[in-house]
């Protein structure tokens, strides 16, 4: 079953613990529901689950925490892809860090992040420690090892901060889940920002142009398209394993 309009009955009742996902990437919000998640409102997926597509940047991830904080989750998930900023990273490694790091650092629920990690199997590698967070694209190898340096992060993406904040606000407890999808020396080069809509999906004919063009080169999508199948086959077996809720009820 795909998610679909909020239902009447369970989603407002306070006797049902309510997690709220955010995912910034149509293709990210696809490894927790099969069916086509409406863009930038709440998604039901079940009595204790409820996903928000929300767009890239921390704009949209915290408008869309706190939409998932009005209709009364008692728990947000950062979901999704994220850089690495260490050489130890690859694509499909997983981060379920410690803490955001954002001028300030935001703390995770380090026992629903043990929890959730005790369920996933020895083929997931996962990593702790710091989550960086950028306001921009770090399109280049130079940016993103500076990040590393400046902030002791193993990883970096626009959205997790902003959900943590708006968790911490509503005093409710939060987790990131984020999976590896580019390493350090390899970025998505900046022309191709303008061929990708909100929630990452793709401009065909602003692609086709750029690649005639030539200001992206084929083999660097076929890099991205891989780093993105390694992120989505280890951010699908997360949920697979944990369901939807991410081991938030603490069962």
């Amino acid at each position: 079953m795909g998610a679909g309009a909020l239902s009447r009955t369970d989603p407002y009742d306070r006797r049902v613990r309510v997690t709220g996902l955010v995912a910034a990437l149509r293709s990210e919000a696809a490894c927790v529901s099969p069916g086509r998640v409406p863009f930038n409102q709440p998604a039901s997926l079940n009595d204790q689950t409820l996903l928000w597509l929300s767009g890239m940047g921390a704009q949209a991830a915290r408008a869309a925490a706190q939409g998932l904080q009005q209709h009364g989750v008692a728990a947000l998930v950062s979901f999704g892809v994220a850089g690495a900023l260490s050489d130890q990273l690859k694509p499909g490694d997983l981060v379920l860090p410690d803490a955001i790091h954002s001028g300030e650092l935001l703390p995770v629920d380090c026992a629903w992040r043990d929890r959730l990690q005790r369920q996933l199997p020895a083929s997931i590698t996962v990593f702790n420690g710091l989550l960086a967070d950028s306001h921009v694209p770090l399109t280049d190898e130079k940016a993103k090892r500076g990040l590393a340096q400046t902030s002791g992060a193993h990883a970096v993406d626009m959205e997790s901060a902003a959900v943590a904040q708006v968790a911490k606000a509503a005093n409710i407890p939060f987790i990131a889940v984020r999976a590896i999808i580019d390493p350090v020396y390899f970025s998505p080069p900046q022309a191709l920002l303008a061929a990708v809509n909100p929630d990452g999906s793709v401009k065909p004919l602003h692609l086709t142009a750029l690649l005639l063009k030539r200001s992206v080169r084929l083999g660097t999508l076929l890099q991205m398209g891989a780093g993105m199948r390694e992120a989505r086959k280890t951010l699908s077996q997360v949920i697979e394993m944990a369901g939807t809720g991410l081991a938030s009820q603490g069962n």
